[in-house]
């Protein structure tokens, strides 16, 4: 028998109320799932920019090691800890959105800092959160200091879709391993940041330089600038904290 318009018009729009609810509830269960699973990513990859975690699998391991060893501030572009937000909401350094800052004023981000701790409450070194363009997509990378502010204890980069083989090697164990002992700032005291040279292979390389990836200079070039907008939006927090033979909370 055939339908009325009416019938076929009320259907889909039944169909779509029960499937679109059901996808909601769907979405509001799962948050807090994938809100936990995005706290055990990032932590991860913060201290993997200062140790090497590559064999625990325990996330419940991971966040007991974060806690602790890792406390962490938030400040503004001229070095400031900031506390409250403008409507007077405390601010969490793990839970500021480094992709939805980067597209603000730099003088209007959050910037977290975080601080792996060792000996009882000493700084050990520092880490900058830092993100920006690669070839395709957004990358990312955490930049841990030591705790001079001046020598690169370790790295962790990420893409969203960088080429596989090329540009997606920044995220290889190998290639981070590069900027280990690199140094920010010259034998005059100005930030030069860290770059890395195009092609691989490349000979004589000096303190603020880093070999390479064949065939991704595009990516190459994304990682450079990013460091070099990031650092440049910490500087004066380092100023301010580089000159200290030991830092204590």
């Amino acid at each position: 028998m055939q339908q009325s318009n009416l019938y076929i018009i009320l259907f889909a729009v039944g169909l779509t109320v029960v499937f679109g609810g059901a996808l909601s509830l769907t979405s509001v269960g799962l948050k807090p799932l994938q809100d936990k699973q995005v706290e055990i990513d990032t932590k991860k990859k913060i201290l993997g920019a200062v140790m090497d975690i590559s064999s625990i699998n325990d996330p419940n391991e991971i966040l007991g090691i974060y806690n602790e060893k890792v406390t962490s501030i938030v400040i503004d572009i001229n070095g400031n800890e900031i506390e409250k937000d403008e409507k007077g909401n405390l601010i969490v350094a793990e839970k500021v959105n480094i992709q939805r800052n980067a597209k603000l004023d730099p003088k209007e981000r959050q910037y977290p800092v975080f601080m792996f701790i060792k000996d009882g409450n000493l700084v050990d070194s520092y880490i900058f959160p830092t993100f920006g363009s690669g070839l395709w997509d957004w990358i990312s990378g955490y930049l841990a200091l030591e705790k001079d502010l001046n020598t690169v204890l370790g790295i962790a980069l990420d893409h969203k879709s960088e080429t596989p083989g090329l540009g997606a090697r920044i995220t290889e164990a190998s290639v981070q391993q590069r900027y280990v002992g690199k140094k920010i700032f010259n034998e005059q005291g100005k930030l030069v940041s860290i770059k890395m040279l195009k092609g691989e292979g490349n000979a004589g390389l000096n303190d603020h330089q880093v070999d390479g990836m064949s065939g991704a200079t595009i990516t190459g070039k994304g990682v450079n600038a990013m460091l070099e907008n990031y650092l440049k939006c910490y500087l004066a927090f380092i100023e301010k904290n580089k000159t200290k033979k030991t830092a204590s909370l």
